[in-house]
């Protein structure tokens, strides 16, 4: 919890002194100061409502290198997305026989050629927590394995305070989902083209760790975020993975995708 110094020196929250906060979030069922919160997990910090981003649009971040994923709200940049959607092609769904996760390689793994952040010392699931996290700490000696952060959570709109004991809290999406992929057409792919997919920041999002259990392998026309500011941006970042590795998604899940862009 962040603390604000008054002019006379005693160190307040939203106006209240900080001890006082500190009194009250002793006493069971207290919510933290400063919002609706919403209890996270046993063990997460508290969750609040994101009063101020810590994100991107993705039209602005083709690569997937910039922090969060930032609401698409003018009508140009609608347009834009709409457009951007339009090139994706469509197919139906294929077998899901011989998918596993490891046909996509180990998980994180920082030898995945062809992808930012690859061969960089740090596996990629700390590379996108330290991306996307805000107040970042890392275990001692390393400056790789991030242990707590805070997290403007895009799919349900709430500031999660994690910490590593409790990893997932949070957990990272592959926002266009492996099984997914493989169905659409990985399942041909070189197993190289599998690991690139997997470790690319492009398709990887840290998020609320319930949400992301929730959505499994769904496409946007069976899952959302829960937060609907979101969704356009959220399906923008789904077709610019599909667009970068040639992959179709289905009819269904395009008009959706269309639609929540305004088309």
């Amino acid at each position: 919890m962040r603390g604000r110094s008054s002019s006379g020196g005693v160190r307040r929250w939203a106006g209240i002194p900080v001890a006082v906060v500190a009194a009250l979030a002793l006493v069971p069922g207290c919510r933290a100061v400063g919002g609706d919160a919403a209890d996270g997990p046993a063990g997460s910090g508290p969750a609040t409502s994101a009063a101020t981003g810590h994100a991107t649009s993705p039209l602005a971040d083709p690569d997937g290198t910039e922090p969060g994923l930032a609401p698409l709200t003018s009508s140009a940049d609608r347009a834009a997305a709409r457009a951007l959607i339009a090139k994706v092609t469509t197919k139906g769904r294929g077998p899901k026989t011989g998918y596993s996760r490891e046909q996509f390689g180990y998980a994180w793994m920082d030898s995945a050629n062809g992808v930012p952040y690859a061969h960089n010392g740090c596996d990629t699931r700390d590379d996108v927590l330290k991306r996307d996290g805000q107040d970042v700490a890392f275990r001692a000696g390393s400056n790789c394995v991030v242990t707590s952060m805070t997290l403007d959570d895009p799919y349900t709109g709430k500031v999660i305070d994690w910490t590593k004991q409790h990893a997932t809290t949070v957990q990272i999406d592959h926002v266009m989902p492996l099984s997914y992929d493989w169905q659409m057409g990985a399942a041909h792919w070189t197993k190289a083209k599998r690991e690139q997919i997997a470790n690319d920041p492009l398709n990887l999002l840290p998020v609320d760790g319930p949400a992301n259990s929730a959505k499994g392998d769904s496409g946007p026309a069976s899952w959302l975020p829960p937060s609907k500011a979101i969704r356009c941006a959220y399906v923008v970042r789904f077709a610019q993975v599909a667009l970068k590795y040639q992959l179709p998604v289905t009819a269904p899940d395009k008009s959706v995708m269309l639609g929540l862009c305004g088309g």
